[in-house]
């Protein structure tokens, strides 16, 4: 039953964090916007790939719907090449390429594309999507479209990265949370735990999505309530995010230099943050604030 109830736990968790993860067809429009705007191209479109299969869901600047929500199978034309190999590949006549099949010449001569250049974005050990850019005259693409469209794939490269570390992190820590409702006296669970609470809080910190890092705040947050109850939950102690922050590395055992290398902040200004704190939970030392502050239910 224990075990059972562990993996129920897990389950509800996986869809919490789940839930937290902004939709990356999102991050998908932002890149073709870029693309549209920086590149020149008058046509971007790009898709995901699931199930080993690349669907393209996004757009900007077709004429017509007939690439819409198609499916485009590894190997086949010019998207399926570029999941095979790995890497951009383009075609400055697409109706007459011979590096490609042409499984889908009716939905992409009718939208009267001829110039296409397609970059795949590998992430996690494997192809994730794949951005397209393409003009209506067949002749080759510039080296400026060329870059805009090859970086806007880094640049998701970059963000599915960020955002499968945060799955990764809230994942582990929801799993520590159920362990830890059922086994409050594990002492390993629970400095996993706080390990993962100072991991989650350092990510959140280096964030540039505000939406997305209020909202790893508040599942680190949440690790803090695990498995506790008492007069601690009425402390009317407030640190500061940046003081919670440097304080949630200090009870891992980090030096300031430490701190600053985790949280990409100054020794000074660590040093700064941790004697606020201190003064705030009235703490001569820091060990004393790291108490204080558990105590207070501000760390775990």
């Amino acid at each position: 039953m224990h075990n059972m109830a562990v993996c129920a736990m897990r389950t509800d968790a996986m869809s919490d964090t789940r839930l937290l993860r902004p939709d990356d067809r999102a991050a998908l429009r932002a890149e073709l916007r870029t693309i549209i705007r920086q590149g020149g191209v008058p046509v971007a479109f790009a898709g995901e790939v699931g199930g080993n299969r690349l669907r393209l869901t996004e757009f900007l600047g077709t004429r017509t719907t007939g690439l819409h929500n198609l499916e485009v199978c590894p190997g086949t034309g010019l998207g399926g090449r570029v999941i095979l190999q790995g890497r951009p590949v383009g075609v400055t006549d697409y109706a007459s390429a011979r590096s490609i099949t042409h499984d889908y010449d009716r939905p992409v001569l009718r939208e009267g594309l001829a110039s296409l250049l397609a970059v795949p974005v590998h992430a996690g050990g494997r192809c994730r999507a794949v951005l397209y850019g393409a003009v209506r005259q067949p002749a080759a693409l510039g080296d400026r479209i060329r870059d805009e469209i090859v970086a806007a794939g880094r640049r998701l490269v970059h963000e599915l990265t960020i955002r499968d570390e945060v799955d990764h992190r809230l994942a582990m820590a929801e799993s520590l949370a159920a362990v830890r409702q059922l086994e409050p006296a594990h002492a390993a669970t629970l400095e996993e735990l706080r390990s993962v609470h100072s991991e989650l809080r350092a990510i959140a910190g280096a964030m540039s999505d505000s939406a997305l890092q209020r909202r790893i705040y508040a599942a680190a947050q949440r690790l803090v309530a695990v498995g506790e109850s008492g007069p601690g939950k009425n402390s009317k102690v407030r640190l500061s995010t940046r003081e919670t922050d440097v304080l949630a590395q200090v009870a891992l055992g980090c030096t300031n230099a430490e701190v600053a290398n985790r949280l990409s902040l100054s020794r000074e200004t660590v040093k700064a943050y941790l004697q606020s704190a201190m003064r705030k939970l009235d703490a001569g030392t820091r060990y004393e604030a790291v108490v204080r502050a558990r105590k207070a239910m501000l760390i775990p």
